[in-house]
């Protein structure tokens, strides 16, 4: 079932960042070269510290992605 586009989405609040509902990115030169891509981008829906809500224009899929990078530690 696909969902409607968030009412909180706005195309001025993207995102470029893997889908992991459809992978429309996959095989895309500008993506691989992590590159802001006119075409694989999704909605930045609302962010609360380093997590934010995201959906994708392609297939309407909604996640929330934690952008914190875990630190290693050494012994």
């Amino acid at each position: 079932m696909r969902l409607p586009i968030d009412p909180q989405a706005d195309r001025s609040r993207r995102a470029w960042v893997a889908c992991p509902g459809c992978d429309d990115a996959r095989g895309c030169a500008t993506c691989e070269q992590r590159r802001n891509c006119p075409e694989h981008w999704r909605y930045l829906i609302a962010n609360k510290g380093p997590r934010v809500h995201l959906q994708c224009p392609n297939c309407t899929h909604t996640w929330t992605l934690d952008t914190t990078r875990s630190r290693s530690t050494r012994d």
